[in-house]
């Protein structure tokens, strides 16, 4: 009789533990959207400022023109130097807004649609140490959420709304 009761208490204690864990989760769930949306628009941001800066990044000597190539070369779209440009845009511009929670749907749209073109320009391989397109499906994905969920409570996005 005892070790059924006690079987009961520590099954009510975890119950409880839990919902108590899930209600805090849920509490903080806009402070991680918002940690997500920063972490997003820091690691787009360190693609793109190489090629503002015209310095080396990872194993690419000239970022900018890795991307120049990509466009003209691999994926056949004419104004390949111009095009580069917009993406080097996007990727330090477009993440600052990100990061800020800023024109958020409309960014993360427009990340979205260079994640599609790089996974179309990488594909099909799937590996990332083969130059494969996980890392730019991820991205995509990551910035389809955020056009579907826009910047949240903690985004200049909410307070601009207020006012408008």
């Amino acid at each position: 009789m005892t070790m059924g009761l006690t079987a009961k208490v520590t099954g009510q204690t975890r119950q409880s533990a839990l919902s108590v864990l899930r209600r805090y989760i849920e509490r903080c769930e806009p402070a991680f959207y918002a940690l997500l949306r920063i972490v997003f628009g820091i690691v787009l941001f360190t693609h793109g400022l190489p090629k503002a800066l015209g310095t080396s990044h990872g194993s690419m000597a000239d970022p900018m023109a890795g991307s120049i190539n990509l466009i003209q070369n691999v994926m056949g779209i004419p104004f390949a130097p111009q095009l580069a440009f917009l993406v080097m845009l996007l990727e330090t511009g477009g993440a600052i807004l990100l990061a800020l929670g800023l024109c958020t749907r409309f960014v993360a749209f427009l990340v979205v649609l260079q994640m599609v073109g790089i996974s179309y320009a990488l594909g099909p391989a799937w590996p990332w140490i083969d130059r494969g397109i996980e890392y730019p499906v991820l991205m995509g994905f990551l910035a389809l959420y955020m056009v579907a969920r826009g910047g949240g409570a903690y985004a200049l996005d909410s307070r601009v709304q207020r006012y408008t």
